[in-house]
């Protein structure tokens, strides 16, 4: 008997319609609401911007822009670390009609021309510190126009651009228009392009406006990187609430908790690695977090011990979420006011379908069996940036999205995250997930990090082994052979660990997610020096 195909999962309905609003025009009519309350502020103090201030700020600087030559349809490369004046510049060049894509920081000057060419930018935002690099990446790419958040030689400033006094410019009102052009990680190949609609960011923040309980009270703190479109729609999404976010640049340790100390921080979106330091670090103990009502974890699935540590040390909510570049921000997360259960990446959005496909069938899976998982909702992507042929390998001809990750639905809606289809390893033809064995490990009271990759094996096709980060007071002490004998205990035969490797950090992208892709190379290269 031939088993009838599982339906698509639902997320909630969505109780109000998606507005046909470009995004800059959506945001500043709910900042119009609170006018006087604090809007954006820096971790460190220096820079405050009321829902007033941000409103005039986005016009004047969508003046400036425009004066300075900006047009309808242009490229906008914001290359610089999170900061109250990333969203008032982005925000301004879509309201002036352009597009915005964000570049990280931490770009060579080559990777930073790769991006600007692809892009077709004319335009780059910088900060002072990464000028030279800027500099040097735009005249490789010809982009024509440097704007600076401070007076630079030769570069358009800030200030400039708010010290406009003609009006603001009148483009087309298009909601399917693009507006957001991230790139990939790049975790398994070249970083591609990828074309959000103003409609698909307005979506997404209405769906996760729904599932959080983000509020006039609410202090969230923007740790994510913003030049990711997770990043910046969950920013947007806390301002469209009427919250006050805190931008912190990058994640140290030491401005982290004073961060959430001093601002009082009530609700913070973190990468994975974030949380087994707040499990564990002693540091933590030493600040005042009394505040925090809510910690999720966003970018990569996150072991259930872990996050149950965390919520029993903090006394809040500790929950998950999952999405991708391709979704805006999000598809998956724990609903404020509902149950939490550990190790699931929450429930699927409002607006937003699931599918549960076996890879080898194409047959829709029933719940509690594994499978790739897809997607379909407001929030998806239009395509790839001149990629036509990545765009249908992804995106279905009825709009389904191919996620690429492993991972299931159970009985109460709860959706778990294995890993990536193309990262298990195949031993003997049994299918090692290298995300549950990476689970075991950081349980070991020994191990900060854990990453496991298939290392080629001409009896079993591949063999699983572990690249592993110490605990400070382990550095030194950490037995790798007695490691394995321990994870041996604990595993099947053919998910048994063929080596253990020692390693001060494991490369990862800037929201958490593992670079298997340079671990395999890193390996691939050691074994060459030993032989």
């Amino acid at each position: 008997m031939i088993e009838p195909l599982a339906a698509p999962i639902d997320g909630p309905a969505l109780v109000e319609p998606v507005p046909a609003l470009t995004l800059p025009r959506f945001i500043r009519q709910q900042a119009r609401r609170w006018p006087g309350a604090l809007a954006l502020t820096d971790a460190a103090g220096e820079h405050a911007l009321t829902y007033g201030g941000l409103d005039h700020q986005i016009g004047r600087c969508a003046a400036g822009l425009a004066a300075a030559g900006l047009q309808p349809g242009d490229t906008l490369v914001m290359c610089c670390a999170n900061s109250p004046a990333w969203v008032v510049v982005a925000l301004a060049a879509l309201a002036a009609g352009a597009r915005v894509s964000g570049a990280n920081p931490a770009h060579t000057a080559a990777e930073l021309a790769q991006q600007l060419r692809d892009a077709g930018a004319r335009f780059v935002f910088t900060e002072p510190r990464l000028l030279a690099t800027v500099r040097q990446a735009a005249a490789v790419a010809a982009c024509r126009s440097l704007v600076v958040d401070t007076q630079a030689p030769g570069a358009l400033s800030l200030a400039d651009l708010l010290a406009c006094t003609t009006a603001e410019p009148e483009v087309p009102q298009d909601a399917l228009a693009p507006a957001l052009l991230p790139y990939t990680s790049g975790t398994t190949g070249v970083p591609k392009g990828v074309v959000l609609s103003h409609r698909a960011v307005v979506a997404n923040i209405c769906q996760l406006r729904q599932a959080t309980s983000w509020g006039v009270h609410s202090v969230v703190l923007a740790l994510l990187p913003i030049f990711q479109a997770t990043g910046f729609t969950l920013t947007l999404t806390a301002l469209a609430c009427g919250a006050r976010v805190v931008t912190l640049p990058r994640f140290e340790p030491q401005a982290f908790l004073q961060a959430l100390a001093t601002h009082r921080v009530s609700d913070a979106v973190v990468a994975p690695p974030v949380m087994p330091f707040l499990a564990a670090n002693p540091m933590v103990g030493a600040f005042d977090l009394g505040a925090l009502r809510m910690v999720a974890s966003l970018g990569a699935p996150l072991p259930a011990a872990v996050q149950a540590q965390v919520a029993q040390r903090l006394g809040c909510t500790c929950s998950q979420g999952y999405g991708m570049t391709e979704a805006a921000a999000g598809l998956t997360l724990s609903p404020s006011g509902q149950s939490v259960r550990s190790g699931s990446v929450g429930r699927i959005l409002p607006g937003t379908q699931c599918r549960v496909v076996d890879a080898g069938t194409g047959r829709d899976q029933p719940r509690g069996r594994r499978g790739e998982l897809w997607f379909r909702g407001p929030q998806l992507f239009t395509g790839y940036l001149g990629r036509p042929q990545a765009t249908a390998a992804t995106l279905t001809p009825d709009g389904w999205l191919r996620s690429g990750d492993l991972g299931g639905v159970d009985a109460d809606g709860f959706v778990f995250i294995a890993d990536r289809l193309d990262e298990l390893i195949d031993v003997k033809g049994r299918q090692v997930v290298p995300a549950e064995l990476e689970a075991l490990l950081l349980t070991h009271p020994q191990v900060a990090d854990a990453a496991v990759i298939g290392r080629p094996d001409e009896r079993a096709g591949a063999r699983p082994v572990a690249y592993l980060v110490a605990r400070p007071v382990a550095r030194g002490a950490l037995d790798t052979a007695a490691l394995l004998a321990w994870s041996a205990e604990r595993v099947a035969p053919h998910q048994q660990l063929a080596d253990a490797v020692l390693v001060d950090t494991i490369a990862r992208t800037p929201s958490g997610q593992l670079m298997r892709r340079v671990l395999r190379a890193q390996d691939a290269a050691r074994l060459q020096e030993e032989a």
